[in-house]
């Protein structure tokens, strides 16, 4: 569907047979942690729309996204092999039309000093994009991978605050044999590059460890950062955070633990969590 009246359409046939909804949103670029969140949608829904949108809104100037990747009859085709039920593909002008002048600007999870560090501009343009998204789509629940954890903080926050009927629910990452999340941005990495790219998830898994077994939250920090950089990345951020608010921690006892680290190797910036 390419046009917001046969999307309508085809949403009130759902709704005349009381079917439910799950929305997978997705920029396209499609690989198999996408695929994971598809197969989740569909035991939790009666019909599964997967939504293919590169939104210009969470791209600052200097970002990629006249190169960001876009193999639709690729991604298409991997959906139907899944038996999706639909494909909202819109055109930038039906989402963001001459005029349009209203903008969603979160905060609490989306001001956590993570990602909104780097990137000051993206979550004004995700929760946009992912609230209308969730209007179009009316969707009864919708799946995001925990691998963009702050995003799906900030994304379970925006449906509870609007009082969206969306229930929210995050999937497990998937990864690669060796630990390397998955990620359409991956492509972008050198073979060597990508040999040391598992160093990541390598330190966040023994620094969770260390953890749980009751080393210093600063120490084991502090271990864990100089590792990255020893494994050839630029560090961005390698943080201890509250699972559910993601606020700065003290010690290990100020709640559930979630992990976070962003860096980069090469040209290509890499993000992944592990919860405590």
């Amino acid at each position: 569907m390419r046009t917001l009246p046969a999307l309508k359409r085809a949403i009130a046939d759902f709704h005349a047979r009381r079917l439910t909804i799950a929305l997978v949103p997705t920029m396209g670029a499609l690989h198999a942690g996408h695929l994971a969140l598809v197969r989740l949608a569909q035991r939790r829904a009666d019909r599964v729309i997967v939504s293919i949108f590169v939104n210009p809104a969470q791209f600052a100037p200097h970002e990629d996204l006249r190169t960001y990747p876009r193999p639709f009859a690729t991604d298409v085709a991997a959906l139907a092999a899944l038996k999706t039920d639909l494909v909202w593909a819109p055109a930038v002008s039906t989402m963001y039309p001459d005029g349009f002048a209203t903008r969603i600007v979160p905060e609490g999870p989306a001001t956590a000093g993570l990602e909104d560090r780097f990137r000051p501009h993206f979550f004004a343009g995700v929760a946009t994009v992912v609230a209308k998204l969730l209007i179009q789509c009316e969707a009864d629940i919708a799946v995001f991978g925990e691998k963009d954890y702050q995003q799906l903080k900030v994304v379970t926050r925006l449906a509870r605050d609007l009082g969206l009927k969306t229930r929210i629910a995050g999937a497990p990452i998937v990864r690669e044999a060796d630990g390397l999340a998955l990620s359409s941005r991956n492509r972008y990495l050198s073979p060597r590059e990508r040999e040391a790219a598992p160093a990541l998830y390598r330190v966040l898994k023994d620094c969770a460890a260390k953890i749980a077994a009751g080393r210093p939250l600063a120490d084991v920090l502090s271990a864990g950062r100089a590792a990255i950089t020893q494994a050839g990345f630029a560090l961005d951020y390698f943080e201890a955070r509250h699972a559910d608010t993601l606020a700065p921690l003290a010690t290990a006892k100020d709640g559930p633990i979630r992990l976070l680290v962003a860096a980069r190797i090469g040209g290509t910036r890499l993000i992944d969590n592990v919860g405590v």
